[in-house]
């Protein structure tokens, strides 16, 4: 029986904010109990509106952000706790691939330099052999081996974020952590990345967690997409399924927002207002104040992601059949 290389139960993460000096403490839900299996070898893409937990959702997962509630499983032991030793070595079996290349690589240092940096620091190979392992990685990225006494600043968007990628894989991860690691870069260079990663992950047998909100981009590398609202997730199936046949109704906004060549814009479903605040969650389902289908029970009950139909799982409440659509 093949087993997770991570599990994740009840993730529950709660931020503390201030208005002013003396300002009211509030207290905002950002990931709330979240439960997920990532099996070897598997991309789960993340997707949602701006605010919705993705980053903090991966973080969690990497124990990077720790959590008020929930427990994280690697290879089925529980995650050490941030900033210990054991956490420190888990490292070299999880990376994070950032938004941003160029604030995730050191202005000071050489590209062959920092993608070696992670063979220095886990000792995973002889120092003699790390030189070509350097090559290596940077020749699998489709990076030439003058670029690798430049420095970041001499590099394009696209190389940066190559250079970013060969680190994160040098060290030989169980699981890679993407997080909108081609919001920032031209259309054609985001087809380049998302495809290098694509066949990196096959070749190497990488469990990989995609963030975006592009969703053109999630369904050409996602297996299983995981779409999520104010720190929940809402709906749950394969890649296919969600964008093919979506269920859920904030699921069905997300996917006709996608524009399609030669369908006219007529007839998409298009959401009113903005996301609730996070610090005042309304009661029942957080979607029902912009939910077209919203009934009673909606704005009283918090609906429980479960199985709705085979392969999918959704938290809605008129999906589970538990009472009729009564236009909002």
């Amino acid at each position: 029986m093949i087993k997770p290389v991570l599990e994740a139960t009840g993730l529950t993460r709660i931020y503390q904010s201030k208005q002013g000096l003396f300002g009211k403490t509030t207290r905002i839900r950002a990931v709330d109990g979240v439960t997920q299996k990532i099996m070897p070898g598997e991309v789960v893409g993340i997707v949602g509106e701006s605010g919705s937990g993705k980053s903090t959702l991966g973080r969690m997962l990497l124990g990077i952000d720790p959590a008020q509630g929930g427990e994280v499983l690697f290879e089925g032991k529980p995650m050490p706790a941030p900033g210990t030793s054991e956490w420190r070595r888990l490292r070299a079996k999880m990376q994070l691939v950032y938004q941003d290349p160029l604030a995730a690589l050191d202005r000071r240092l050489t590209i062959a330099t920092q993608i070696r940096e992670p063979l220095d620091i886990h000792g995973l190979i002889p120092g003699e052999h790390r030189q070509a392992r350097v090559e290596e990685l940077m020749a699998a990225v489709g990076l030439r081996k003058d670029q690798a006494e430049r420095y970041p600043h001499e590099l394009s968007g696209g190389q940066r974020q190559r250079v970013v990628i060969a680190r994160a894989l040098a060290s030989g991860p169980r699981l890679l952590v993407c997080d909108e690691p081609v919001s920032a870069l031209d259309v054609s260079i985001q087809a380049q990345i998302v495809n290098m990663l694509r066949d990196l992950q096959e070749q190497n047998g990488i469990a990989m967690v995609f963030i975006s909100h592009d969703l053109k981009v999630v369904r050409n590398i996602a297996d299983r997409v995981l779409v999520m609202y104010l720190g929940r997730i809402v709906e749950e199936a394969s890649s296919d399924v969600i964008f093919h046949s979506p269920r859920h109704p904030y699921t069905q906004a997300l996917v006709s927002s996608v524009p399609v060549p030669g369908k006219p814009l007529e007839g998409r479903m298009i959401l009113q207002g903005e996301p609730p605040n996070p610090a005042k969650r309304p009661g029942g389902c957080v979607f029902h104040p912009r939910c077209p289908l919203a009934s009673d029970i909606c704005r009283t009950t918090v609906p429980v992601l479960r199985p709705v139909e085979p392969q999918r799982l959704a938290a809605c409440h008129l999906l589970a059949g538990e009472a009729q659509p009564i236009a909002a």
